[in-house]
C-alpha cells in the first residue's frame, strides 16, 4: 500500500451514516457485537496467541497483549454495559428564543473520525470501536505491530457485525502497521477530526509535537502513593501491594512509595514481605535502603535520580522517605505525570490538603490507584486516561466523543 488516504476518505464518507443511527440501532449493534466475540472466542485466542508467541516471556507489554477467555468475555460485557449508557450525541444543551424570533439551539454532535494510534493492547480495539459507534463516530485504528494477528482478527469481527446490521463497515478501519504511515495520519486534516496516542510517553510525545491533526493525550502514568504519619499501616500496606501488583503493566499501576519518616521504620518491614512474594524490585534511597535491607529484601537496589519520574510497567517501583507531607507533595509536584496518585492518612485537614493542590486526573484518599478506569467508574470503557485539561481529564470514554453545534431557525429574518 502507498497511502492510506484511500481508508481515511472511506471513513469519512461513512461519517454520514453511523452518526444517522437511531439509537436504538446502534444498540442492538453493540449488543450482536458481543455475541459475536464469544462465539469467535477460540479463533481469537489462536490468533492472539500467534501474537503472543513472537513476543518475549521478559516483556512486561506481554500480559497487555493477552487475550484469554475471561478477558474476551469482559470485552463482551462491557459492550452491553457502552450500549445501555445514553447517547451523547444529538442532545440539546441550551435552547432560547431571541427578540427578533430566531429559536437558537446548542446541541452535541459526534466529532466525526477519531483516530487512534496505540501499542500492545488489543482491547482498544474493541473499547474505541464500540465507543465510537454508540456516539456515532468512525473510527481508524493504528495498532501496534505486537498485536497484529488480534487486531485484524478483531476488526474483521467488528466489521462483519456492522454489515449484518445493514451500516457501513468502513465505519471501522485498521490501518497498516508500516510507521511509514504514521506521518499521514498525523497530516491529514482533511479525513481525521481528533487524534488520540495511547501508549508510551515516546509515542504521546511524537504525536503530540508533529500532528496537524488536534490531539488528546492520554499520558503515562507515573503514579504514586504518599503513606502519611497517621495511616492504618496494615491497610496501607495491602493498598500498596495492590497498586503495584495486581497487574504492574497497566498506566494506573503503583510507581513510586512515598514513606513519611515518622513511620517509615515499621512501615516498610510491614510492607516487604507482600512485595517480595510477587518478586517486586525495590529502587530505594538512601534512606529506605536501609530499613529494607536490615528487613532482609531480597530484591532491593539503590535508587539513581531516574528511578523518580519512571513508569515502571513492571515488578518494579521506587521508594523514597520524606520528612513530611510537605515534601511528598513537592516530590508528587515535580514527577507526576498527573494521571493518579494517592494519600494513606487519618488526617482530614491533609487529605483535603492533599485533594486541593495535587494536579491529577485522579486523586485517591486511602484507596488504590488501580481504580482509574473507564469501567470502573461506570463509563462503560475508555479510550484512554486523559492528563491534559482541554475537553477531557481522567477516563476518556462515550460522554466525551461529540463537540457541539449551533443550529439556527428562523422564517425570513435578515441582518440588519
Amino acid at each position: 500500500m502507498e497511502s492510506i488516504l484511500p481508508l481515511l476518505e472511506k471513513a469519512q464518507l461513512a461519517t454520514r451514516g453511523i452518526k444517522s443511527l437511531p439509537d436504538a440501532e446502534k444498540q442492538s449493534l453493540l449488543k450482536a457485537l458481543g455475541k459475536k466475540l464469544v462465539a469467535q472466542t477460540d479463533a481469537i485466542i489462536t490468533e492472539n496467541r500467534k501474537d503472543l508467541d513472537r513476543m518475549p516471556d521478559t516483556d512486561p507489554k506481554k500480559d497487555r497483549l493477552l487475550l484469554n477467555t475471561a478477558r474476551i468475555l469482559a470485552l463482551a460485557q462491557s459492550l452491553e454495559d457502552i450500549a445501555l449508557l445514553p447517547d451523547p450525541s444529538n442532545q440539546v444543551i441550551s435552547e432560547k428564543r431571541l427578540d427578533n424570533g430566531l429559536l437558537v439551539r446548542k446541541q452535541t454532535v459526534p466529532l466525526g473520525v477519531v483516530g487512534v494510534i496505540y501499542e500492545s493492547r488489543p482491547n482498544v480495539t474493541v473499547d474505541v470501536a464500540a465507543l465510537c459507534i454508540r456516539s456515532g463516530n468512525a473510527c481508524v485504528l493504528r495498532g501496534g505491530t505486537d498485536a497484529f494477528y488480534t487486531n485484524t482478527m478483531l476488526v474483521s469481527i467488528i466489521r462483519e457485525a456492522l454489515q449484518e446490521a445493514g451500516s457501513d463497515p468502513e465505519a471501522v478501519q485498521l490501518l497498516p502497521t508500516d510507521r511509514a504511515f504514521i506521518a499521514e495520519m498525523l497530516t491529514a486534516v482533511k479525513y481525521i477530526d481528533i487524534l488520540i496516542p495511547r501508549g508510551s510517553q515516546q509515542l504521546i510525545e511524537y504525536v503530540r509535537e508533529n500532528s496537524r491533526v488536534p490531539v488528546i493525550e492520554t499520558g503515562a502514568g507515573v503514579c504514586h502513593t504518599y503513606v502519611e504519619s497517621t495511616a492504618d499501616l496494615a491497610m496501607a500496606a495491602g493498598i500498596v501491594t495492590n497498586a503495584k501488583v495486581s497487574r504492574p503493566s497497566v498506566c494506573n499501576a503503583l510507581d513510586t512509595v512515598l514513606v513519611d519518616r515518622a513511620v517509615a521504620k515499621d512501615f516498610l518491614p510491614l510492607l516487604a514481605p507482600s512485595l517480595a512474594a510477587h518478586d517486586v524490585e525495590i529502587f530505594a534511597e538512601e534512606t529506605a535502603y536501609p530499613i529494607l535491607e536490615a528487613a532482609g529484601y531480597p530484591m532491593l537496589s539503590r535508587a539513581k535520580p531516574e528511578d523518580f519520574g519512571r513508569e515502571f510497567l513492571d515488578f518494579k517501583c521506587s521508594v523514597k522517605v520524606v520528612d513530611n507531607a510537605e515534601e511528598a507533595l513537592e516530590h508528587i509536584r515535580r514527577f507526576s505525570s498527573r494521571h493518579s496518585e494517592a494519600i494513606i492518612t487519618n488526617d482530614k485537614a491533609l487529605t483535603e490538603r492533599f485533594l486541593n493542590e495535587v494536579d491529577a486526573a485522579a486523586v485517591y484518599v486511602n484507596v488504590s490507584t488501580r481504580f482509574t478506569d473507564g469501567g470502573v467508574f461506570g463509563l462503560g470503557a475508555e479510550i484512554g486516561i486523559s492528563t491534559q485539561k482541554l475537553h477531557a481529564r481522567g477516563p476518556f470514554a462515550l460522554e466525551k466523543l461529540v463537540t457541539e453545534k449551533w443550529v439556527v431557525y428562523g422564517d425570513g429574518q435578515i441582518r440588519e
